[in-house]
């Protein structure tokens, strides 16, 4: 049976913050992405983490988006993604994101290689983009020992990865994909799409009913993977967190949408936070 999400979904996550409480209360996450010539894919995805509320958020990525990384995004911590520090780092994590911007060269078959040895039953991993057309290639580079897992492509990299052509992506071929990939049953499937399906570890299925064709534009997905990771690592890794930063990120488009043709999904980001504010007020 398919759930329609609904707004009901972001006053039940989205809470109040308490007074007695520090960074470290709202989750640290630590995404991964940013090759030479897809830097902005990462800072889109890390301006997502960051407006979503993370308390610690760190990016590692290629030394040549150093600069524009911290020009815009003050509160990022940077590690260069070649440091050999950088495995120590994801182990004190609570969500990875990989894939924006990563690129396919064998360095990023390195990265995936890495998360997949030293992740653990403790940790959320998002992965996303180039990630995910990786995966595709190779199975074996999903990092089953995470807690949970989640795959956040597009409906062209889901057809790489599933062998399932686009036509034929209906819901009961979605989830007998997803079985033979779900080895170990802790894999969320964020299927992007005008109204995007979630398929949650226990086979639900859930439909996002808002967006628009304005969100149509480079750097959506990056920045929705950002807000996923953000939400996972503040409000914990369950289905709730998902489906409140799917849904969240629509509705913000779709408030964007009514006063612009396009929708940046940098202004996405800028909104997010009196967004959130306003539902954690409603419970």
């Amino acid at each position: 049976m398919m759930v329609e999400i609904t707004e009901d979904i972001l006053t039940k996550v989205i809470k109040e913050r308490k007074s007695a409480t520090h960074k470290g209360n709202y989750g640290r996450i630590l995404l991964i992405g940013g090759s030479e010539n897809y830097g902005g894919a990462i800072i889109m995805s890390t301006e997502g983490a960051i407006a979503a509320g993370s308390g610690l958020v760190a990016v590692a990525t290629h030394s040549m988006n150093l600069t524009a990384l911290h020009a815009r995004d003050p509160e990022a911590m940077y590690i260069d993604w070649r440091d050999h520090s950088l495995p120590n780092l994801v182990k004190n994590m609570d969500v990875i994101v990989c894939g924006p911007g990563l690129g396919t060269s064998a360095f990023a078959t390195k990265v995936l290689v890495m998360l997949k040895d030293i992740i653990s039953k403790k940790q959320t991993i998002v992965l996303d983009a180039s990630a995910l057309d990786l995966i595709a290639k190779d199975h074996e580079l999903l990092p089953f020992n995470a807690g949970h897992i989640v795959l956040t492509p597009h409906q062209m990299e889901w057809q790489r990865l599933s062998q399932i052509r686009i036509p034929f992506q209906t819901d009961s071929a979605n989830k007998t994909a997803l079985n033979k990939l779900d080895a170990e049953g802790n894999i969320t499937l964020v299927l992007k799409s005008n109204h995007t399906h979630v398929y949650d570890e226990k086979g639900q299925v859930f439909i996002n009913p808002i967006g628009n064709p304005g969100m149509a534009t480079g750097g959506m997905g990056d920045t929705l993977a950002g807000i996923i990771g953000g939400f996972v690592a503040q409000f914990g890794p369950k289905i709730d967190s998902i489906l409140a930063a799917v849904y969240i990120h629509s509705l913000a488009g779709d408030i964007l949408y009514k006063s612009n043709y396009v929708v940046r999904p940098t202004v996405i980001s800028k909104i997010l936070p009196r967004l959130m504010k306003k539902y954690s007020g409603l419970n």
